[in-house]
């Protein structure tokens, strides 16, 4: 097979806007490798907002000239012997950032950041865990896992991060409060999740009515400030609310309530989590995607893309795809 067979994405500069993105697809040949590290062929890489943001310059820590993406799926190729045509999976708040990523044929990692992919998954489901499960994981890591006969609330429950977020919750047998814009059942892969519909509903009063009185003792707020002052009220004694994202930065903050509920705020962003580190929680979520509790995305035939459609597609998540996508190289 030729050289020029293989391709990678390659943004050279940030860009005031998506309109002004310009990534080339270029040909690309297996890199060299220095000590400790391996070489992956890619077969799926997922497509996410961080990956967009960071092409465009917006992630301040972001590199050029860049190939972008986090998430991978693949096959190793080159590197410690017992590695070699094993598939693995992962993701990496380095990856696509500070160091090329996986919207390409080949990617670099270091050994240690290798874990094996789940064998009940396919490429495609696999490279589209990545930064919705991690963001998720590592909230509910830093918060205290979720247990079972604690109520968690998940703001913004339609969202990668709140279905992730779901569903990791659900596994640890607590009562899970999905908390969204819209009317209906939850139809995720999760069982015996109650539902809060935040346009018709007063979302603070409805998880106290679901937890007899008590509040959430867990309050995953995926979006932020616009469920602040609901969540707040919503939680329970010593309950912690975790964020990852908000839209504004300023919001209203009750000092006496915070430290009379003896409440905890967690934030979290995960670019500050190498691939190792990233893949450490991904092996510790491994076991629940091989036994069936814990579910990858659906990604379907026609949410999996070629490189040359990079610009549309990052357009598509950018704008807020309420699908999947994957590249597969």
């Amino acid at each position: 097979m030729s050289t020029t067979e293989f391709r990678a994405v390659r943004v050279n500069s940030k860009a005031a806007s998506i309109d002004t993105l310009a990534p080339v697809i270029e040909a690309q040949t297996p890199p060299t490798l220095q000590a400790g590290e391996a070489l992956v062929r890619v077969r799926s890489a997922g497509v996410n907002p961080s990956d967009v943001k960071a092409a465009l310059g917006i992630m301040p820590q972001a590199v050029f000239p860049r190939t972008p993406g986090r998430d991978f799926a693949g096959v190793v190729t080159e590197g410690p012997s017992a590695w070699i045509g094993k598939a693995v999976w992962g993701s990496g708040g380095d990856i696509g950032i500070t160091r090329n990523g996986s919207h390409a044929a080949w990617l670099v990692l270091p050994e240690a950041a290798l874990r094996e992919k789940p064998q009940n998954l396919s490429f495609e489901e696999a490279g589209s865990v990545g930064v919705p499960f991690i963001t998720a994981y590592e909230g509910f890591r830093r918060s205290g896992m979720p247990q079972r006969g604690q109520t968690v609330a998940v703001m913004g429950a339609n969202g990668k991060v709140g279905q992730a977020a779901v569903q990791l919750a659900a596994q640890a047998g607590a009562q899970v409060i999905a908390v969204r814009r819209g009317a209906g059942a939850w139809d995720g892969p999760s069982a015996g999740v109650h539902t809060i519909d935040a346009n018709s509903e007063d979302v603070a009063a409805r998880i106290r009515e679901l937890s007899d009185g008590k509040g959430a003792h867990i309050v995953f707020n995926t979006v932020g400030s616009p469920y602040f002052e609901a969540a707040n009220k919503a939680m329970a004694k010593g309950a912690a609310q975790i964020f990852i994202s908000t839209f504004d930065r300023a919001v209203p903050f009750d000092i006496f309530t915070f430290y009379r509920g003896m409440h905890t705020y967690v934030g979290i962003d995960t670019l500050a989590l190498n691939a190792t580190e990233t893949n450490e929680r991904m092996e510790a979520m491994r076991a629940g995607f091989e036994a069936g509790s814990l579910k990858p995305f659906s990604v379907a035939p026609d949410a999996v893309f070629s490189l040359d459609q990079a610009l549309a597609v990052y357009r598509e998540v950018l704008g807020g795809a309420s699908r999947r996508v994957v590249f597969n190289p």
